[in-house]
């Protein structure tokens, strides 16, 4: 080998998938291992046999716990991965949540896929088991934040904060003299809930993400959007469906909330579930790293005890026979599964109710369809009619914005000698990047799936198997 490589695995031509392996002569490690959502062609990508083979990769670095990074983990470790996975200490306590909670989730999708025939396989699988999951957790190795380590042999790294959720970081590593930045997902430099992520140090080559690399977060107070929404659905009797991813984006959401009702803006004998064994986990965690927080211990008590939580899979069947007024905030946050499914189901063709998108839809998820005007979901193998009211917040946010994105580089002490733009949807990350070259004058582009770059020289490159 020439010189050490990177090889871009996943989240190269969309906003999920993040894989990135770096491959030196010695040694082999991945910084983070997420599954691919979305688009079927996208999922399937989860399903196929692994780039290279797991025994073969001596680390993991993970940025941080959300399932697009942290996800394929399991798959890895039963497939013959034996080695350290380095994440912060909140990231390793989420994943300790969100792993087994996957596997089962998947366990559970394969028996209603198989007990209502809605798979075209027989015997339908799921990806990894709850079993998978522990056995990987054991692997986790906590990891503080600004302190050296060497996760593989030759390669030196550190992990900075990134703001974004509980244990969020970049990745910094020097590999064999070349240095190379992860951004993982940013933070919003004033968001509400979580403090801003460092500046980017000084590297050759960086990695930077696009999510909404082609969008600005409209300057709009979170409560003055959802506010009105709650009273108008309310004051017809209606139930609130707010989708929320449950790390992070659920402790936002509720957030505002308590604001809300703190103030007398939306009434206070009206019921909030949080209907997520995960986010009540997730959120109570989130308590025990108040450093990386805006708020007060007073504020994030209240904020703890704003909703009523939904534990068991009666109390959420329960929900269902109820009906408004009342507030549910429940996973998935893009209506890809979990809970939310069957309240979307139940409520979503009753025009009272609203579902409250709360975020980022990636292409190919029901809550995509939903902010395009979809007015009929496929849940569970039929087609559900939506005649609910969907409003779409854009003030939700938990990612950087273009603008933030711009602000962020341009705190870096020099120009990388290459920055490679990823982690977005193809309009996102080629819009990202063009900002990049004429604002900044750097030398970026955006890399394509399986695309290997020799690090000593950043301009070669070549596709996996040519």
């Amino acid at each position: 080998m020439p010189s050490p490589q990177l090889h871009f695995l996943g989240a190269a031509d969309t906003v999920t998938g993040s894989r990135y392996l770096i491959q030196t002569a010695s040694a082999r490690m991945l910084v983070d291992c997420g599954l691919f959502q979305g688009y079927k062609v996208l999922r399937e990508r989860n399903r196929a046999r692994f780039p290279v083979a797991p025994e073969t990769v001596d680390a993991v670095v993970l940025t941080h716990a959300h399932l697009d990074h942290s996800g394929y983990l399991p798959a890895l470790v039963r497939d013959g991965f034996a080695g350290r996975i380095y994440a912060t200490p909140g990231t390793t306590e989420l994943c300790r949540i969100l792993l087994p909670d996957s596997g089962r989730l998947l366990e559970e999708e394969a028996e209603w896929a198989k007990k209502k025939g809605s798979s075209r396989h027989e015997n339908p699988t799921p990806l990894y088991r709850e079993v998978d999951a522990f056995t990987a957790l054991r692997a986790f190795h906590a990891q503080p934040l600004e302190v050296p380590f060497q996760p593989a042999p030759g390669i030196e790294a550190k992990l900075v904060s990134a703001g974004h959720i509980t244990g969020a970081a970049q990745v910094t590593l020097d590999v064999q003299g070349v240095v190379v930045h992860f951004s993982g997902d940013l933070g919003r430099l004033a968001d509400p809930l979580m403090l801003p992520p460092d500046p980017p140090p000084a590297t050759d080559i960086l990695v930077v993400e696009s999510t909404y690399g082609d969008r600005r977060h409209p300057d709009i107070d979170p409560e003055s959007e959802l506010g009105p929404v709650i009273n108008r659905v309310l004051g017809r009797g209606g139930v609130v469906i707010i989708p929320a991813f449950a790390v992070g984006r659920a402790e936002s959401v509720l957030l505002h909330l308590s604001r809300l009702r703190d103030r007398g803006e939306i009434p206070d004998d009206v019921p909030i579930y949080l209907n997520s064994p995960m986010a009540v986990a997730a959120t109570e965690l989130a308590r025990r790293h108040p450093e990386e927080r805006r708020q007060s211990a007073e504020e994030a008590e209240r904020v703890a005890s704003v909703a009523i939580p939904v534990r068991t899979v009666e109390e959420s069947i329960a929900l269902n026979a109820r009906s408004g007024p009342m507030i549910i905030v429940a996973a998935s946050g893009m209506i890809t599964g979990g809970r939310v499914l069957h309240h979307v189901a139940r409520f979503g063709p009753d025009p009272r109710n609203a579902i409250l998108l709360s975020g980022f839809q990636a292409g190919g998820t029901r809550g995509a369809d939903l902010a395009a005007g979809a007015r009929s979901l496929r849940i569970f193998g039929r087609d559900v009619p939506i005649a609910a009211e969907v409003v779409q917040s854009a003030s939700l946010s938990a990612h950087a914005d273009a603008d933030e994105i711009m602000s962020w580089l341009r705190q870096a002490p020099r120009a990388p000698r290459m920055t490679f733009v990823t982690h977005g949807e193809p309009a996102a990350a080629d819009t990202l990047r063009r900002r990049i070259r004429h604002e900044l004058g750097w030398t970026v582009r955006v890399p394509e799936h399986r695309e290997i770059v020799e690090l000593n020289a950043e301009t070669e490159s070549r596709r996996a198997g040519e």
